[in-house]
């Protein structure tokens, strides 16, 4: 069995897991849906910093990434904001992330930033994007005339 064809897929079943649970945990902060927030148990109020910019980053961010639309932007950003959630919220804690509780945010943000280095794999909208667009005949250049208008 020749495992290294099966690359392109097993990085985007990794994708598509990563990509719908950060997008679950945009979807409980933002809307309050699943048990709303982990902290309240509600959404988090419209334009709250950072909790709501947080949340509409791992919607959105997550909603690209599952779907591997704009993957390598999309993860960059959410990687950056689980960082940024580690550092500013967890780490003044403890350093370790088993001590601090940001275990999540860690693996969240090495995650993603792995989809944006590697890319989203073989089954994405990117790939069938660039697919298409390599496939695509290129439109025949004409010369213009020269007759005076």
């Amino acid at each position: 069995m020749n495992v290294s064809r099966l690359g392109g897929p097993t990085l985007s079943l990794y994708r598509i897991v990563i990509g719908l649970l950060f997008m679950l945990h945009g979807l409980s902060s933002v809307f309050g849906l699943f048990g709303g927030n982990p902290v309240t148990g509600k959404a988090v109020p419209v334009g709250a910093w950072p909790g709501w910019w947080a949340a509409l980053i791992q919607l959105v961010c997550g909603a690209l990434v599952l779907a591997g639309l704009f993957t390598r932007p999309a993860a960059l950003l959410a990687s950056g904001s689980m960082a940024y959630a580690y550092f500013v919220v967890h780490q003044p804690e403890g350093l370790l992330p088993l001590r601090n509780g940001g275990e999540l945010s860690a693996l969240f943000c090495w995650s993603f930033l792995l989809i944006a280095v590697l890319g989203p794999g073989s089954w994405a909208l990117d790939t069938l994007l660039a697919r298409r667009s390599a496939d695509a005949p290129s439109a025949p250049v004409t010369e213009r005339s020269s007759v005076p208008a």
